[in-house]
């Protein structure tokens, strides 16, 4: 281990600083880098201290690197970044779909570009300063992907995508631990950022009007369209598929003299349809775009936990092979609110099996 060499992920936030930390006292040779993947001018907005990738982040990072006595990398991903995330965000909403940028940023961008770039500057591993586990399998001869210790902080859900390749270059020095050992380890160090405020906002959308960024600043258009109750029967009209999400309730823009939720959405007819907060909740759905980790592929009917949000509890459930493309979910206990374009994580206990997109 001593001479092993990680670079480590480095957004300027504590939990990734309190990893660079710790692996440099276990004994990694190790350094520091920090993605560019925007113009705070490219997005319509200056920097902020709630999302990562600001250029104030970019200083924090380079202050923590300068600390510790280590080299720091500032890598240039902001052609990726747009083909592979931002661009898919804007189709998929476009689409009728509510899409996850930070899930397809740790696919393309924070592990599989960045583990690309480390191998070509011949370090052995990169390290984020995401709470989760990865453990290595003697029985399966895999990787496996495990819950964090703090279970109030574990990122598992937005790690599923990881490949066998990635999780076999990846180090995760915060997975078993917690959040408060992190800020006290982060102030006992003195580093800048110990008190810093965890990033919320997706980074590229300033104060979460994901509308207004689609409109503004990618160009797309917002054709006004026909609300329909869950019977066809249009009750209004709305600004646009663009401004609703499934689950949906403020904001509507109408008045049923009921409360109405966002049921779904179909950009074919440009309707929203609307219903009762009953006739949200589903028994089923299908995930395409699967990625697999504790096995390779699902073969046969499986029962797991699963979640179809970050912040969701999990659920039971029965995964069904339906293609090598396609698992169909089955709930033991209806839904609410299961949004296209999001992901569902399917676990047994503490591990990931895998996951994937909702349609």
């Amino acid at each position: 281990m001593m001479n092993k060499k990680v670079m480590v992920a480095m957004s300027g936030g504590v939990d990734s600083s309190v990893a660079a930390v710790l692996l440099r006292d276990q004994g990694y040779d190790i350094c520091g880098a920090t993605l560019k993947l925007f113009d705070n001018e490219d997005i319509l907005t200056s920097c902020r201290t709630r999302t990562c990738c600001s250029l104030e982040d970019v200083e924090d990072a380079r202050s923590v690197c300068h600390k510790l006595g280590i080299e720091h990398f500032v890598f240039n991903f902001k052609e990726t970044f747009k083909d592979e995330v931002i661009q898919k965000f804007a189709r998929s909403y476009e689409s009728g779909n509510t899409p996850n940028p930070c899930i397809d940023c740790n696919r393309y961008i924070k592990f599989s570009k960045l583990i690309q770039r480390a191998m070509l500057m011949e370090k052995d591993y990169i390290a984020t300063g995401h709470y989760a586990q990865i453990e290595f399998d003697n029985v399966s001869k895999r990787y496996l992907l495990k819950k964090a210790v703090d279970e109030s902080k574990d990122q598992s859900y937005v790690l599923y995508v990881l490949t066998q390749h990635d999780l076999s270059r990846t180090l995760l020095p915060l997975g078993s631990m917690y959040k408060s050992e992190v800020r006290k380890i982060a102030e006992q160090k003195n580093l800048i950022n110990a008190r810093k405020p965890d990033s919320q906002d997706i980074c590229f959308v300033q104060d979460g009007n994901y509308a207004g960024f689609l409109e503004n600043k990618m160009g797309v258009e917002s054709k006004k369209g026909t609300f329909i109750d869950t019977q066809g029967k249009p009750v209004g009209e709305h600004k646009g598929i663009i401004h609703y999400t499934v689950g949906q309730r403020k904001g509507l823009g109408i008045a049923l003299g009921k409360p109405a939720y966002v049921i779904d959405k179909d950009k074919d007819t440009n309707t929203v349809t609307l219903g009762s907060e009953e006739e949200l909740y589903k028994n089923r759905l299908t995930a395409v775009d699967i990625n697999m980790i504790s096995v390779e592929k699902l073969t046969q009917t499986m029962k797991a936990t699963v979640k179809t949000r970050y912040s969701q509890k999990e659920t039971e459930a029965l995964l069904h092979p339906v293609d090598d493309e396609r698992i169909l979910v089955e709930f033991n206990n209806k839904q609410r609110a299961v949004t296209p374009g999001q992901h569902v994580v399917f676990y047994d206990g503490d591990i990931v099996i895998g996951g994937g997109t909702i349609i």
